[in-house]
């Protein structure tokens, strides 16, 4: 392969050289921060040789290359002048798409807190109904308390995420969002007329609120840029956070809240109103659209209108968008059911099961319906349906949680909502089944029988193979389990992935040390046989840029099955927001007849991982 040509090929493809803004790599991708998505030629990345595939994710325009991915940088790099980084010449990416990367970007670091609150928001409904728990009991009320914090006290929250997003200081965000909440400040609802430097104030409850700390933050990171062009630095510290709170927080109460307010009043209130209409063409469109927002990530952009709605007494908006995910379950069910292919089989029930259970059916999206691209028609058609058939029952989530079979309690009335999705994951799985979906290729595996006593895999006598041991102590999980597409969908090569329990990597096999990404989070083996091992510890980890990682190897050297590889600091990674799910992937599994995974739920350093058969 011509590194030099496909770099020149990858540079058109992204829009030329004028078009990027920035380029940078980790272990397997190409990471462009580009002046117009829109000029990416994405169906022709997808296509071209030495390319696994391109997304766009975390406001980057990723293009998924491989271990050679420092190659293809280098001459990237070549080909770029200095001046086309500097970004004088960007074309201006429309506001509405730079709305939705603040927001998206903002709530994703709450994906977790707002999913397990929202769930047990939901338990406590079926506790109570089924008189498990009094409504006014101890019990109740420190559940309850659990799982109200996240969503009363979200204008802190999203104070600080915003803030981190907007490049100013996160605990100055979160001190804007906490003042909305003090009691001072509460208080004055109950003050006759209240003023501020005599000017009138309208005040507003502010808990569980989304877009009056938008506005706010955004003002407070202008005016902080603004603040330090002539705040002497040794003064800096104290004196521009000390301003920022006394201009943005009474700027808040007198303007931005009350805005913010109607105007989040207003978009709920229309989507509402138009509902109440024609409930049938509003739900079927929200369904129909809401997968395809999921894979262009626009769907975060919707989720302060559901909050608000939520915050009003109900929200249709995910009511209907929810059986587009119910869709996909049984789009899943289907291809289960329907194929006789078991690695396949697998994959869909291993998406599908957490998807019913917590709602996230990213593993099914970019594991199964972007390999069989034929059933986003059956999701579109399941999804329209279902939405529309919830749109006109009016059936509203009214408190929040990630739409999945133990969140349905979320909804009311839960009786009929339950009946739509039920029917919407048949009606999906019986398309699937009857209409069948694409196979790209047959894969030709060898038999293989599992003990049930041990869960070891057991091959024919005459098989050769390579095992893999684990290089981390933890619950292993599906490669498809994985919050990222690329490894998801086996692009990368196939393997299994490990929620770690500690901070310490080993070698999976004796061989040598090929690549070591300078930030640490990433190493890849090839063992003494040739299985080339590639470990991505976490999930877009490379952000770290090194921090917490402690390599103990060099590259080029000679290691031994168990030998200590990298060092890293767990909770200080999780604390920082970031997945700690670490893929193991055979990158050459195309050289060999299969590649099987171990059945085990936990595993400890040096027991069997993978087998690589030849």
């Amino acid at each position: 392969m011509s590194y030099e040509q496909l770099g020149k090929d990858i540079i058109q493809s992204v829009g030329g050289e004028k078009n990027i803004n920035n380029v940078i790599h980790c272990a397997t991708r190409l990471r462009f921060t580009l002046n117009d998505e829109q000029k990416v030629n994405k169906e022709k990345l997808d296509k071209m040789e030495g390319i696994i595939g391109a997304v766009s994710k975390g406001g980057q325009f990723q293009v998924i290359v491989g271990t050679h991915v420092a190659d293809v940088y280098k001459e990237i790099s070549k080909s770029i002048s200095p001046n086309s980084n500097s970004g004088d010449n960007a074309v201006k990416k429309p506001i509405g798409a730079l709305i939705f990367d603040v927001i998206s970007r903002s709530f994703s670091p709450l994906i977790g807190a707002l999913a397990g609150a929202g769930m047990l928001k939901a338990l406590l409904t079926v506790l109570t109904s089924l008189n498990v728990l009094a409504a006014d009991g101890e019990t109740y009320k420190v559940l309850a308390g659990a799982s109200n914090a996240v969503f009363y006290f979200l204008p802190i929250f999203l104070g600080i995420t915003l803030s981190i997003r907007l490049g100013v200081n996160a605990y100055v965000g979160g001190a804007i969002g906490a003042a909305l909440l003090e009691p001072n400040i509460t208080g004055l609802a109950s003050v006759e007329s209240p003023h501020f430097l005599g000017i009138p104030l309208v005040m507003s409850d502010y808990s569980s609120s989304v877009f009056p700390i938008f506005i706010a933050i955004c003002i407070y990171a202008l005016l902080d840029k603004q603040l330090r062009k002539f705040i002497h630095k040794d003064l800096q510290l104290f004196l521009v956070p000390m301003l920022c709170l006394m201009v943005i927080v009474p700027l808040t109460i007198l303007v931005f809240g009350p805005f913010g307010v109607n105007v989040g009043n207003l978009i709920g209130d229309a989507i509402v109103f138009l509902s109440s209409k024609s409930g049938i063409i509003t739900g079927a469109i929200v369904g129909i659209s809401w997968t395809y927002l999921t894979v262009l990530g626009l769907h975060w952009g919707l989720v302060p209108i559901i909050l608000e709605n939520i915050a009003k007494g109900g929200d249709p908006i995910y009511a209907m968008a929810g059986m587009a995910i119910f869709a996909q379950l049984g789009v899943a069910l289907g291809i289960f059911l329907k194929t006789k292919d078991k690695k396949l089989k697998t994959l869909a029930g291993s998406t599908f099961l957490p998807g019913a259970l917590s709602g996230v059916t990213e593993p099914i999206i970019y594991g199964l319906l972007t390999r069989y691209k034929r059933t986003f028609i059956y999701v579109s058609i399941a999804g329209g349906l279902g939405g529309a058939m919830s749109g006109l029952a009016g059936v509203k989530m009214e408190v929040f949680a990630f739409v999945s079979i133990l969140s349905l309690p979320a909804f009311t009335p839960l009786a009929i909502q339950a009946i739509i999705a039920l029917g919407t994951i048949i009606l999906a799985m019986v398309i699937t089944m009857f209409f069948g979906f694409e196979d790209k290729k047959k894969v030709i595996a060898e038999e293989e029988t599992t003990s049930s006593e041990n869960n070891e895999v057991i091959l024919p006598h005459a098989v050769k193979s390579t095992t893999v041991v684990s290089p981390l102590a933890g619950n292993v999980i599906p490669l498809s389990s994985v919050d990222d597409a690329a490894f998801a969908s086996e692009a990368m090569g196939k393997g299994m992935a490990i929620e770690p329990s500690e901070g310490k990597l080993y070698s999976p096999v004796s061989g040598v040390v090929s690549t070591i990404f300078r930030t640490g989070h990433c190493i890849a083996v090839v063992s003494d046989d040739g299985v080339e091992v590639l470990i991505h510890i976490g999930i877009e980890t490379v952000k770290l840029k090194g921090k917490y990682f402690d390599v103990k190897v060099e590259e080029g050297a000679t290691v031994k099955q168990g030998d200590l590889l990298i060092e890293f600091d767990l909770e200080q990674i999780k604390n920082e927001g970031y997945q700690s799910t670490t893929p193991i992937i055979i990158t050459n599994t195309a050289n060999y007849s299969d590649v099987i995974g171990t059945k085990k739920a936990a595993i400890t350093p040096g027991e069997d991982l993978l087998t690589v058969v030849v």
